[in-house]
């Protein structure tokens, strides 16, 4: 009798449960936005496009290709800075956020179709392997690299590898060759370019970009400095494009006292969320100058414009290129990613420094061209107008405006003759062998800075350049006496580069530079 029974009801029961759990369905199905229980999803024209293409095209077509290029167009309809990252670049562009990647710890450049080693880091993965400056690599595991006009990224990608990988490398010393065995490591890529004490109490410390590491590195250049006698500060970010807004607000908190508002930021999809100082800082009290050029961009200006609003630093130079927009970063399934603008951010008076992108892309970034040569702030006086608490004008939409402008000086445009000099790598080709070839006289000059304050290129050295250009078929007999002034110069920062590093060339740079010699005598005030 109870099987007889099971056999009504079965069928009803199973009919309730189907029903049941079409009702669940429908009810999670509809609560997805633009999405219905019912309907039948529609091919989009866009895929119909390609679906024709593949299969009813002429020739045969690389669609993934046909992909990038149309989503590329889709955005250049949004703004300059929401960008597509094909899978094939973004290993490069999270190192360089990351501020490291893995790889021997060696900076190379390929002279005479050969690789040389201009610069080993210490206490890198080369350097423990024993390779040295000047060392000509041939091979790398097997591979001719000797005679074949590799680009610098074939090179980095024969050298780079995972943790622990092991690169055997074939080189040449003075005629002899030998082999050597690296194992990949983690290298770091610095994002202090420079930090250094000028004088007994003024500090230089020039930030490049905004890695993930920035602040930690800030942090020890500051504390090193200060061990120095640090009591006045010249921060520069000229040429600093930003890169991770959470390392330039912490920086930010260094120099700002209180819980003061550093900046906010805020879009149609994203809620207000400000970001505030939060513990005492290491430089609230002494004296900051801030350097700002047209490549001063989105993070440096978040920095420039806290300081610049709370009356803690003078900026001086040109105005920065007015980037107030923020980007997150989307990892996509087939490993590229979409880097997309989801707000803007704002100062801590509310102004938005972001430029206007109506026009266009290119004419987007040709007013920053043009700026470079002549810049005026009439657009920006027309503009909105905040006042800081010193009772300081300050306005939004065009960037931050110093409070001190450094016009470009004319006379350090590069012609055309020193522009083919640079072009084909001569001035810098020269630089390097110079420091192999007078490595024992360049050992009279203790320091980078005792280099820069002392050495200069002689008559004698000129005329060997000279001869150094010819072997190039590059004459440099014709040119004027400031095309020499300006050539000269830049051997002398490029020998300091090869002699001892990225900070030696700014150290004998800045003697030189306009802007620093300004916030010099500023600071002494």
């Amino acid at each position: 009798m109870n099987k007889e029974k099971i056999k009504i009801w079965l069928p009803l029961l199973l009919s309730l449960s189907m029903i049941a759990g079409m009702f669940i369905g429908y009810k999670i199905r509809d609560s997805i936005p633009g999405r219905n229980f019912f309907s039948i999803d529609s091919r989009k024209p866009i895929q119909e496009i390609f679906d024709l293409i593949e299969n009813k095209y002429v020739d045969k077509v690389d669609v993934n290709k046909l992909t990038d290029t149309a989503i590329q167009a889709i955005l250049q309809k949004l703004d300059p800075h929401s960008v597509y990252i094909p899978a094939s670049d973004l290993e490069d562009i999270n190192n360089d956020i990351n501020g490291s990647f893995f790889g021997i710890g060696i900076e190379f450049d390929m002279y005479n179709d050969t690789l040389h080693v201009v610069h080993v880091l210490e206490n890198g993965p080369a350097k423990k392997a024993g390779l040295l400056k000047g060392d000509l690599i041939i091979k790398a595991n097997d591979k001719n690299i000797a005679g074949k006009k590799l680009q610098a990224e074939d090179i980095r990608k024969i050298i780079r590898g995972n943790q622990g990988t092991k690169l055997n490398i074939l080189t040449i010393r003075n005629g002899r060759q030998i082999n050597f065995t690296v194992s990949r490591d983690f290298v770091p890529v610095s994002s202090i370019e420079a930090s250094y004490m000028i004088d007994n109490n003024t500090g230089f410390i020039k930030i490049n970009k905004f890695s993930t590491q920035t602040y930690r590195e800030f942090m020890t250049a500051i504390t090193e400095l200060k061990k120095k006698g640090l009591q006045k500060l010249i921060l520069d970010l000229r040429d600093n494009g930003g890169g991770v807004l959470d390392e330039a607000v912490e920086i930010a908190d260094e120099f700002l006292d209180g819980d003061k508002l550093i900046t906010y930021t805020e879009g149609l999809h994203m809620p207000k969320k400000e970001y505030r100082c939060r513990r005492t800082g290491q430089f609230e009290k002494g004296k900051l100058i801030v350097l700002s050029n047209e490549g001063s961009a989105s993070a440096s200006e978040i920095l420039m414009g806290a300081l610049q609003e709370w009356d803690r630093a003078t900026i001086i130079g040109r105005r920065s290129f007015g980037k107030g927009l923020v980007q997150e970063q989307f990892d996509l399934s087939d490993h590229s990613a979409l880097r997309l603008t989801i707000g803007r951010y704002y100062t801590p008076l509310g102004r938005s420094i972001q430029r206007s992108y109506a026009n266009g892309e290119k004419a987007y970034y040709q007013e920053i061209e043009n700026r470079i040569v002549t810049d005026t702030f009439a657009l920006l006086i027309k503009s909105k107008a905040y006042t800081t608490p010193a009772g300081k004008k300050v306005f939004g939409g065009g960037g931050i405006s110093p409070d001190y402008i450094i016009n470009t000086d004319s006379m350090n445009y590069y012609s055309s003759a020193i522009n083919q000099l640079i072009s084909k790598g001569i001035i810098n080709h020269f630089g390097y062998y110079y420091s192999l070839s007078n490595f024992n006289n360049l050992k009279s000059y203790p320091t980078a800075k005792n280099f820069a304050n002392q050495f200069s290129v002689t008559e004698n050295i000129w005329k060997e350049f000279s001869n150094f250009a010819l072997n190039d078929s590059v004459s440099i007999t014709g040119f004027s006496e400031n095309d020499k002034r300006l050539v000269k110069q830049s051997i002398k920062y490029n020998i300091a580069r090869n002699n001892w590093n990225d900070e030696a060339y700014i150290i004998s740079l800045n003697n030189d530079d306009n802007t620093v010699k300004k916030a010099i005598e500023l600071i002494k005030q």
